[in-house]
């Protein structure tokens, strides 16, 4: 298989694929002596494939040659095998870096609270875009918004391009809290692990051969939102965007 269709298929390289399977080996290596034992590098790249395409567990498990009970066990094995090694590529800020993580995103638009999309109601403590701009000043508060929200906004969108499982029109978390836990941090991981590694981003639709653009931030409509409590985002305005 050629490198690209590699990381297409798995969105890891040849590589980096066979460390993180090495690292992995111990806690995997107790499948092989089952009497239809599978090895551990089918087995991740198995669990790989399932949350790069976001199909279904059987149609995985028949590309992989096993039953879709079988692909079940394995989806739980290298997930717990994942997760034991979280901290090696997540980093959990301590409550020392929050001034200096709020100071940076208050520098990207001067904005002094938590803000949130559209599909929120603006709260006292959580600050939405004005819906319908009337004056200069919420037109600058709506543009300085969207800066500090595009950079999450791009970040989970390039995390459900790159693990389709987690992206609404390809793949579905029916499955218990603990294991979408579990899914939702294993792709933070590999997805981190990918960033690290400076693996391309490619997937088989993607344009220019399956580089995948960037993702802008997209407002979600809620009409049904809860009754907003203005007076705090009046505030932000009327100090910050006059």
């Amino acid at each position: 298989m050629e490198e690209q269709h590699v990381i297409i298929t798995y969105r890891l390289d040849r590589t980096t694929i066979l460390e993180l399977c090495a690292q992995l080996d111990p806690d995997l290596m107790s499948a092989i002596r089952h009497p239809t034992g599978i090895p551990p590098l089918v087995q991740v790249l198995s669990v790989f494939h399932f949350l790069a395409s976001g199909s279904f567990q059987t149609t995985v498990a028949i590309a992989s040659g096993m039953s879709q009970p079988m692909f079940s066990n394995v989806l739980s094995r290298v997930l717990s095998a994942l997760l034991k090694h979280m901290r090696s590529y997540i980093v959990f800020l301590q409550v020392e870096d929050l001034p200096t993580v709020k100071g940076d995103f208050y520098a990207l638009g001067h904005i002094p609270n938590i803000i949130g999309d559209s599909g929120y109601p603006n709260l006292s403590w959580l600050l939405t875009p004005v819906r319908n701009p009337r004056t200069r000043a919420e037109e600058r508060y709506n543009e300085a918004h969207g800066q500090t929200r595009r950079i999450i906004e791009r970040t989970f969108g390039l995390l459900k391009a790159r693990f389709r499982y987690l992206h609404l029109t390809d793949g579905s978390l029916f499955y218990s809290p603990k294991k979408v836990f579990q899914i939702i941090v294993a792709c933070f991981m590999l997805h981190n692990l990918a960033l690290r590694r400076q693996v391309p981003f490619l997937q088989e639709d993607g344009p220019d051969g399956g580089v995948v653009a960037a993702v802008e931030p997209v407002d979600s409509e809620d009409e049904e939102a809860e009754e907003e409590d203005i007076d705090n985002r009046n505030t932000v305005i009327q100090q910050y965007f006059q």
